[in-house]
């Protein structure tokens, strides 16, 4: 991926609005000596009366009818509507001929399980969205993404900011998929139960939420890479962290 210095001009121009402010506060405990207070995980909604919603939105379903091969909304989207953007739209499963998905500097929360969908996806830049702390299982369908960019620090788990994974009790109505993230069958009358894992994605290793359907998918996701805990979990106080 380029520098941010030869980078394409709405990445150029998103360094110009960065900073770690108006973003979570999840990381303001990470400097604290003791034990890092267990976060809790971002659930708010996405406020779609906010007029970045709506051009996000169209600038996805316009995407989907052409050959365009890089998604960067702050290219298009005045940053100020940008940044009141948490999350992308689903429609982004329609996106088959993205190859680029730039995000640099936004203030994404989460992004949606149907980038999974993405299957052309090649190149992911997240750098600097510093509220945005795990990505979804899904994104490993993407069988061509080979290169990432993300602030590792601010991600659950990292072995600089200790930051823990949050507890996870129960599925989040907000978070859940369409269909399990490992099956990718519906979930039917079954509970979808979500459990933390990491993986590599990309070139980084990166904090996975999983709603699996069953125990048997949960026993068929990959061991995490040597340094990491090992097998999916629930979180909570200092579960999953990097070994130091």
């Amino acid at each position: 991926m380029s520098n941010d210095a030869t980078g394409p001009p709405a990445t150029k121009a998103a360094v110009a609005h960065t900073t770690r402010r108006a973003h979570c506060a999840c990381l303001a405990v990470r400097t604290k000596k003791g034990t890092p207070l267990v976060p809790n995980m971002h659930v708010e909604a996405q406020d779609q009366s906010v007029a970045g919603w709506g051009q996000v939105t169209n600038l996805i379903e316009r995407l989907a009818r052409t050959s365009v091969a890089i998604l960067e909304p702050s290219a298009q989207i005045a940053w100020e509507e940008w940044m009141r953007i948490i999350t992308l739209p689903p429609e982004v499963a329609y996106l088959s001929q993205v190859k680029e998905v730039r995000l640099y500097g936004s203030h994404l929360q989460r992004l949606p399980p149907e980038i999974g969908r993405m299957s052309s996806l090649r190149e992911l830049d997240i750098y600097t969205s510093y509220s945005l702390h795990w990505l979804p299982y899904e994104v490993t369908r993407c069988a061509n993404l080979s290169a990432s960019r993300m602030s590792t620090r601010a991600l659950y788990g990292n072995r600089n900011t200790r930051l823990p994974f949050p507890r996870l009790l129960r599925p989040i109505d907000v978070l859940l998929p369409a269909t399990c993230s490992v099956c990718d069958q519906p979930f039917g009358e079954r509970t979808p139960q979500p459990f933390w894992t990491t993986q590599r994605v990309g070139t980084d290793y990166v904090p996975l939420l999983i709603h699996s359907c069953s125990s048997a998918c949960i026993d068929s996701v990959p061991s995490a890479p040597s340094g990491f805990f090992e097998r999916p979990h629930k979180g909570g106080g200092g579960v999953g962290m990097l070994i130091a």
